[in-house]
């Protein structure tokens, strides 16, 4: 096993350890006496890197890596809702973002409709003939 490899398989273990901690102090109730002690991250994996290869063929040097050892750009893509429960739930957010992006461009389109209404009124008054009232027709 190469020493990333190694190093990234300490990383989840540190990981796991932390979130049976967790588990405990959850299962306590969240009591403020029974906090878990910290353990800090080991030094040598402080400034572990994602290193995985770019498009341009070098490593990725971003130290923000998640549990898998890959950064937010190389860490993987969603694969999507596999359960017919979840492809539901998907489409109907998906529907419910399509209603309110109708619901916001009708309200420009009232909003642009009446801004302009205004401005034709304006100018209207501005290019209408000024009368004196004492004068006869």
């Amino acid at each position: 096993m190469s020493d990333r490899a190694e190093k990234v398989k300490r990383l989840q273990e540190y990981y796991q350890r932390s979130d049976e901690r967790f588990k405990r102090w959850q299962d306590a109730g969240f009591r403020h006496n029974a906090t878990p002690p910290h353990e800090p991250i080991p030094d040598d994996l402080i400034d572990l890197r994602c290193e995985a290869k770019t498009r341009a063929g070098t490593p990725c040097k971003r130290k923000d890596i998640y549990r898998n050892g890959r950064c937010k750009y190389h860490g993987g893509a969603s694969s999507g809702a596999k359960t017919a429960e979840g492809k539901a739930r998907q489409l109907e957010g998906y529907r419910h973002w399509q209603e309110e992006q109708r619901k916001r461009t009708d309200e420009t389109a009232q909003e642009t409709a009446q801004n302009e209404s205004r401005k034709l009124r304006k100018v209207a008054l501005l290019h209408e003939p000024l009368t004196n009232p004492n004068q006869e027709p």
